[in-house]
């Protein structure tokens, strides 16, 4: 049996509310919200008594997904340093493509306060890339395709 696609990524946040302005910002659309909490919850991530908020963005062209998850019990442990470089194992970023890099990341850093990891790059005749560091230090990365 092979894998049919990819439905989301989940990340773990402290404030919703700035995460989910900060994707919106990006371009992408909020689905919706709503409190999750149950023994099905409980059993399918193997954490009694948990109750949550989520919330669900997908990308403009509906096929990329991320689910954002604030956990009221038990609270969230932390995972490390937010600033934690990108050669750190574990998830480190999400890739995003978008129409103007430059555009995205003044619009991003206004807003939401965002700051560039490194700095925007060109990637031979191919792509315009940089990574940026959001609300909660989460990274994401930014391709401006070249025409």
């Amino acid at each position: 049996m092979a894998i049919q696609r990819m439905d989301n990524v989940l990340i773990v946040v402290e404030d919703l509310d700035a995460v989910v302005s900060f994707f919106v910002e990006l371009g992408m659309e909020l689905e919706g919200r709503m409190p999750v909490e149950g023994r099905w919850v409980d059993r399918v991530i193997g954490i009694d008594d948990s109750r949550q908020d989520i919330a669900m963005l997908r990308t403009p062209d509906g096929h990329g997904k991320i689910e954002l998850a604030k956990f009221h019990t038990p609270k969230a442990i932390g995972g490390g340093p937010r600033d934690a470089p990108v050669n750190t194992p574990g998830i480190r970023r999400v890739m995003f493509a978008v129409d103007d890099v430059d555009a995205t990341v003044t619009r991003l850093r206004a807003s939401h306060g965002a700051e560039l990891v490194g700095e925007v790059v060109r990637y031979e005749d191919v792509y315009r890339l940089c990574y940026l560091r959001g609300p909660e230090g989460i990274v994401v990365g930014l391709a401006e395709e070249l025409g």
